[in-house]
């Protein structure tokens, strides 16, 4: 049993540890986002290759390694949105009484050149890793991706919590395109999904031995997180009490109205 729990602490510290460091360096001065973005580039490079190397590998390292490696990745793409190096086209507000479709597509434009690169990335991964043993990494990746798509629909759709917390002042102008709502359709989905994956997972995790078990319950740990997520959505966020060392001592910003955020954006009114 020792086997199975290792990785599980060890998952849950990686993400613990690599959402904070994310969230404390953007927001760090702007002038230092440069260096962030190209020192990350290097290791993010790096750890794109050994994706493919690890895949090779079979044993409880080369779990480890492809899982590590993947959620590398996965920083530097969420470090370059959250610094507004990596969104869209659309960097504004949204236009006050936008509806339905017009709504989605205008949201669909803040963030488009993220999704594409994630989705690139994605296919690439799959690239390096065809047919080999370990897919430790690539998998890792696809339930990231699969994790921030159902969030972003939901928070698109509506919940009582959308996670403002975690957007520096310089996308301020996204929280216009949330919803707040006591419930959206999509989520009872989201959540049934989300527990039949991470059960997969897990009883995976069980029946198997050696790098596969390591693996496995390394990514069923990243799904049980990512479930704890969607509750959260629904549910008072502790993001403070999580990672009030890289969020700063500020208090939790109250969303704003969103006529106020597009006068923000505008240079027109308060941030």
């Amino acid at each position: 049993m020792s086997v199975f729990v290792q990785p599980l602490l060890i998952a849950a510290l990686v993400w613990w540890f690599s959402t904070g460091a994310i969230l404390w360096l953007v927001r760090l001065p702007r002038r230092t986002f440069g260096w962030s973005m190209g020192l990350y580039a290097v290791v993010a490079a790096a750890a794109t290759v050994g994706v493919m190397i690890a895949s090779r590998d079979q044993s409880a390292l080369g779990a480890y390694v492809g899982f590590g490696c993947a959620l590398a990745v996965w920083g530097w793409h969420e470090m370059g949105f959250l610094m507004g190096k990596l969104t869209g086209p659309r960097r504004t507000a949204c236009p006050f009484g936008a509806q339905g479709w017009k709504r989605f597509t205008l949201s669909a434009e803040t963030v488009i050149h993220h999704e594409i690169a994630l989705a690139l990335t994605a296919v690439l991964f799959v690239a390096l890793t065809w047919d080999q043993p370990n897919q430790t990494g690539t998998l890792t990746f696809l339930l990231l991706l699969g994790m921030r798509l159902s969030t972003k629909l939901n928070i698109f759709l509506g919940v009582p919590n959308p996670p403002i917390t975690f957007l520096p002042k310089g996308l301020s102008y996204l929280q216009s395109y949330f919803r707040r709502a006591r419930f959206n359709a999509l989520f009872p989905l989201s959540l049934g999904l989300s527990i039949v994956v991470t059960l997969l997972l897990g009883d995976a995790a069980l029946s198997t031995t050696g790098g596969a078990q390591t693996g496995y319950a390394l990514m069923f740990m990243l799904a049980a997180l990512g479930l704890l997520e969607h509750g959260f959505l629904m549910l008072p966020s502790p993001d403070h009490a999580l990672w009030g060392w890289a969020l700063g001592r500020s208090e939790p910003r109250k969303p704003k109205p969103a006529v106020q955020v597009a006068l923000a954006a505008t240079g027109d009114g308060d941030q």
